[in-house]
């Protein structure tokens, strides 16, 4: 799993992080990429962000990420493209800081506030009503690796919720059918 990495890997070493990524993968190992990306073609990161934010960083769009990860012999198995919901997320930041905002001060300087709440209120913009989105990118070495749907994933997040709300699988109240042994085919 990648979060919040891939935007400073830089569009020149998409090819080595995929060539690499494609190393460290088992062959029924699944890779999730979750970056920030572009839903319009490529273009420049603001100059803002990147002298102050995010020095040397970078926000792809899908059309310079697929080549790499194709040339790199992996599959996408499947994209998520999260629209709106990092916006909501960077308007809750921009009440936290606000919210704490004093404190901040107390630990680095009035300019670094104006400066922060600027990339949150610009960032959430951006997100909300330009083409910033979330990426994310399941990735395996072969196309049977996972399931064909994301039924799968609805199954796994249902269990972890009961199990998170203290629910634990009941015992079977019957004795279970006996299996049927399976006649060894190689």
């Amino acid at each position: 799993v990648s979060v919040g990495m891939f935007e400073h890997v830089g569009v020149n070493h998409y090819r080595t992080f995929f060539d690499k990524s494609a190393t460290l993968l088992k062959p029924d190992g699944v890779m999730l990429l979750h970056t920030i990306g572009r839903s319009g073609v490529p273009w420049a990161t603001s100059a803002f962000v990147r002298k102050y934010i995010f020095p040397g960083g970078y926000i792809p769009s899908l059309s310079e990420v697929m080549p790499a990860i194709e040339k790199s012999g992996l599959i996408v198995t499947d994209i998520e493209i999260l629209r709106l919901h990092y916006a909501d997320t960077l308007k809750h930041w921009g009440e936290r800081f606000a919210a704490n905002r004093d404190k901040a001060k107390a630990i680095y300087d009035e300019r670094f506030c104006r400066m922060w709440e600027f990339y949150l209120a610009a960032s959430e913009a951006a997100f909300r009503w330009q083409d910033l989105v979330i990426f994310q990118i399941q990735i395996a070495k072969k196309n049977d690796t996972l399931p064909m749907s994301r039924d799968y994933m609805a199954k796994c997040e249902k269990a972890l919720e009961m199990r998170d709300m203290g629910h634990r699988p009941k015992a079977p109240t019957a004795k279970p059918a006996r299996r049927r042994k399976v006649a060894d085919t190689e």
